[in-house]
């Protein structure tokens, strides 16, 4: 792990160059995580594990608190520990300048404005807002291997989950079952909250799991993900519970598996992912349903759930190979609920394969 990150920070260090950046301050903490291996989580968001200091010459600095000083020093060096007690961001903010840097980006988006102030004040400093991601949005092998890991252990809950979706359980019971799956074969903890929706609720996109029972003949929209070597997952599945699904389920979802196979079969490296989006919107507007997809196609994923690049009319992404990415159309309808399916997609070097 540690001549990855140490790859992966001289990547990093090329586009700092190219921006005119001589130090990095990360404090996202998938970044962060990305980079050194140390703390994929901050366990609270008003409370921090640690930031990096990725600088033009090599010289990278782990700033911490008293409590991780023997996790940090399992993963990095020493000397360039530095442990903060006190005022986190003015005591950062008194070494950097010591340093001597001059030009100091940060990531504005994910520090709180208060740390900011205090973090800046004497400093050039600059957004530098993206340059991680621009290396985490193409997955290396073992991203992939990871990532088609916890794609499988997906596959192998939906299965089985029709087994607990039965006539007189909650969504709430659903949920913790599946949640039970996931760590009973292997994974660290869910991805994302799941989402557990029957009938009408399953018109809400991120509908939360409640006390709403299931019963014969009903659909059960269910959308989970799980954690597995660090990398997440996402799938979402729509079943009917009973023999006699209705005629708008049956249509509701072959709409949605036409759009779905449509946008996947038209992917390829190079394309702009808005293009995918609207190859799904047009089979939804030919069948005059389109004004009941409400959301994007789908979204990059790996160390998170939702990361670059979004897949929507928005985005001035271009699909490249080594992109993970889902596909993920749906239509919904308040009166009796709706349909979504996804799948999880990696870009190749000549079109994209389902994991």
């Amino acid at each position: 792990m540690n001549q990855v990150c140490q790859t992966r920070r001289e990547k990093l260090r090329a586009l700092m160059h190219e921006k005119g950046i001589d130090a990095l301050f990360i404090s996202h903490e998938a970044n962060r995580y990305y980079l050194s291996g140390f703390e994929l989580h901050d366990g609270q968001k008003n409370e921090y594990a640690g930031y990096l200091l990725i600088t033009k010459d090599g010289k990278d600095w782990l700033f911490t608190d008293s409590r991780y000083w023997d996790a940090a020093k399992r993963l990095w060096d020493e000397s360039r520990i530095y442990i903060y007690r006190a005022n986190p961001a003015g005591s950062i903010n008194e070494h950097i300048k010591q340093l001597g840097y001059g030009t100091i980006g940060f990531e504005s988006k994910t520090i709180p404005y208060a740390f900011q102030k205090s973090f800046s004040e004497g400093l050039h400093c600059v957004e530098g807002d993206g340059l991680v991601e621009e290396l985490r949005i193409i997955k290396d092998e073992h991203e992939i291997a990871c990532l088609k890991e916890a794609c499988a252990l997906n596959h192998k809950l939906m299965q089985w989950v029709p087994s607990v979706c039965r006539p007189g359980r909650t969504e709430k019971a659903v949920a913790w079952d599946i949640e039970k799956f996931f760590r009973d074969h292997g994974a660290s903890e869910l991805a994302f909250s799941s989402i557990v929706a029957v009938g009408p609720n399953a018109a809400l996109p991120h509908a939360i799991p409640g006390d709403t029972v299931i019963k014969e003949e009903c659909p059960v929209l269910i959308d989970v993900g799980c954690r597995l070597n660090d990398y997440c997952s996402d799938q979402t599945r729509t079943i009917w519970v009973g023999s006699k699904p209705s005629d708008e389920f049956q249509q509701t979802m072959e709409f949605v598996r036409t759009a779905q196979d449509a946008a996947i079969a038209a992917m390829r490296p190079g394309m702009p992912v808005k293009e995918a989006h609207e190859v799904a919107v047009k089979v939804f507007e030919d069948a005059g349903v389109a004004d009941a997809f409400t959301h994007s196609l789908g979204h990059g994923i790996g160390l998170e759930t939702h990361e670059a690049p979004s897949v929507n009319m928005r985005s001035d992404a271009v699909l490249k190979p080594g992109m993970v990415i889902t596909a993920e159309p749906g239509l919904y309808y308040p009166e009796w609920g709706g349909v979504r399916w996804e799948h999880m997609v990696l870009v190749t070097e000549d079109g994209v394969v389902r994991m």
